[in-house]
C-alpha cells in the first residue's frame, strides 16, 4: 500500500476566489499569490492518486490564523474524509498560536480526523513563548495518540515562497519541548536528520520523530534518499508529495535512481505511515 503523507486540499470557495482570503492572512498570500501556485480539491487529488498509483493520502488545508477560515477548511477535510474514507485520512490544521486553536484541535479529532498538521510558523519564529502557548495542543495530540506534522525548512540555500526564517536550533527546541509527542518534520526536517550522526543525546531525542520527503525534488539531490537510509535507516522516513506542488511519480523515480531497495521503498511509501496512523493499526 502506498500512502502519501503530505497533501493539501481546499474547499471550493478558497479555490474559486483565493484573493478574498489574502486579507489578514499574510502567510497564505505569501504562498498562493505566486503565479502558477495551485489549489486543488479532494476529487482532483483522488484522480491524481489513481493516475500515480497512490492508495491513500493524508489531507489537510492551510494553517490559517483566522478562526473562521481554519474551521471552514477543516470542515471540508472532515466532509471529504467521510465521503472517501477508503482513500483519504484527514489532519486538523490551523496557525499554532491562533485564537481557538486548542478548541479546534479537540473538535476535529472528535470528528474523526487522525492527526494535527501541517502546522507552520511562516511569518514568525518558534520562540519559547510560542512553545509554551502550543503546550495544550501537544497535550491533546499525545492524549489522543495522534501525530503532529510540522513545516520545517533549511536555513541556507536558495529562497522560495514559504521558506521561513526558522533555524535548526528552533526545530531542535521544538523537539526538546515535546519529546513524548509523535512528530513528523516536513521537508526532511530542514536537514536536521544529518545530525543523527552526532554523539550525545540527539538519537534519543529523535526517537519519536519522523521525516517526510515533501518537496524533495525541489530541495535536494536524489542522493538524499540513500544518505537518509544510511543515517536514519528505513523506518524514520515517510513519503509525502506536497501535492499539488508535485506529482508522486517524481519521488518514486528518484528513489529508484538513488538505488533504494524495494524493501526500503515499501517502508518509506507506506509501511511507516501505516504505523503512525492510529486508524490503520
Amino acid at each position: 500500500m502506498i500512502i502519501d503523507y503530505h497533501t493539501h486540499i481546499f474547499p471550493p470557495e478558497v479555490r474559486g476566489k483565493r484573493e478574498y482570503f489574502f486579507d489578514h492572512e499574510p502567510a497564505f498570500k505569501l504562498l498562493y499569490s505566486v503565479p502558477g501556485s495551485k489549489l486543488c480539491g479532494a476529487e482532483e487529488l483522488i484522480r491524481n492518486m489513481d493516475d500515480e498509483g497512490v492508495d491513500k493520502s493524508v489531507v489537510f488545508g492551510f494553517p490559517w490564523q483566522n478562526e473562521d477560515y481554519f474551521r471552514r477548511n477543516n470542515d471540508y477535510v472532515i466532509d471529504v474524509v467521510e465521503r472517501y474514507k477508503d482513500r483519504l485520512i484527514g489532519f486538523s490544521t490551523f496557525f499554532p498560536l491562533a485564537q481557538g486553536a486548542e478548541r479546534e484541535a479537540e473538535r476535529c479529532l472528535e470528528s474523526g480526523l487522525s492527526g494535527i498538521g501541517e502546522l507552520a510558523f511562516y511569518t514568525s519564529n518558534i520562540t519559547h513563548d510560542a512553545l509554551q502557548a502550543f503546550e495544550p495542543i501537544a497535550e491533546i495530540a499525545q492524549k489522543c495518540d495522534v501525530p503532529i506534522l510540522l513545516h520545517t525548512n533549511e536555513s541556507v540555500g536558495h529562497h522560495y515562497p514559504g521558506k521561513t526564517r526558522m533555524t535548526l536550533r528552533e526545530i531542535y527546541g521544538f523537539l526538546q519541548h515535546f519529546p513524548d509527542n509523535k512528530i513528523i518534520l516536513a521537508h526532511w526536517g530542514g536537514g536536521l536528520f544529518f545530525y543523527y550522526l552526532m554523539k550525545g543525546d540527539i538519537k534519543g531525542l529523535l526517537k519519536n520523530t519522523w521525516f517526510d520527503t515533501a518537496a524533495s525534488p525541489y530541495l535536494y539531490d536524489k542522493d538524499v534518499y540513500s544518505m537518509a537510509m544510511k543515517i536514519l535507516g528505513p523506518d524514520k522516513v515517510v513519503f509525502g508529495s506536497d501535492f499539488p506542488l508535485l506529482n508522486p511519480g517524481r519521488y518514486f523515480k528518484e528513489m529508484k535512481q538513488a538505488g533504494l531497495s524495494k524493501d526500503d521503498i515499501r517502508r518509506i511509501c507506506g509501511e511507516n505511515a501505516a504505523l503512525l496512523l492510529t486508524e490503520l493499526h
